[in-house]
């Protein structure tokens, strides 16, 4: 899962100008082996379309079915082991990293409904999963995001 906030979190706004992790392609290959991927050119195009198809779904701009072409070409194979029963990801090497955000997201989605979301802030672009257990959480973070807020809200009822 923290490939998935990772990637929808790879490009935010900094001092009002948006920063892309993926963008600069030193940078872009950068992240995708931190996260396990090559950082191919093609690999890097393909987690930037990703992240926009994401992004809609989450903001409820696209239905789920958005992700279909992301998932051409891919399978989950079963595989037992010593430890147990293991899925196994086959596609092409580029699309390998994509694939598991796209299957990350599934999960949050089965396991967490509705807990992904953007920040309340507006003037942010960052997206949290809520693990709380009352489902209210509102703040990419309570330190930034949370202190902004609330320090506005204060600031408007005292003038």
């Amino acid at each position: 899962m923290d490939v998935l906030l990772d990637l929808l979190n790879s490009r935010p706004l900094v001092d009002g100008e948006e920063r892309d992790a993926l963008g600069d392609p030193a940078e872009g290959r950068r992240w995708a082996r931190e996260h396990g991927g090559e950082g191919s050119p093609a690999e890097l195009e393909l987690l930037r379309e990703t992240r926009d198809v994401l992004r809609d779904v989450v903001l409820g701009r696209r239905s789920p079915v958005a992700f279909g072409p992301l998932l051409e070409g891919v399978h989950r194979t079963p595989e037992m082991t010593s430890d147990g029963l293991r899925w196994l990801l086959r596609t092409a090497p580029h699309a390998r990293l994509a694939a598991e955000v796209v299957l990350a997201w599934a999960d949050t989605e089965e396991q967490l409904p509705g807990r992904l979301r953007p920040c309340a802030n507006d003037g942010c672009r960052l997206f949290l999963l809520d693990r709380s257990r009352a489902n209210r959480a509102r703040w990419c973070s309570m330190a930034v995001c949370g202190n902004r807020e609330k320090a506005r809200r204060h600031y408007e009822r005292t003038r």
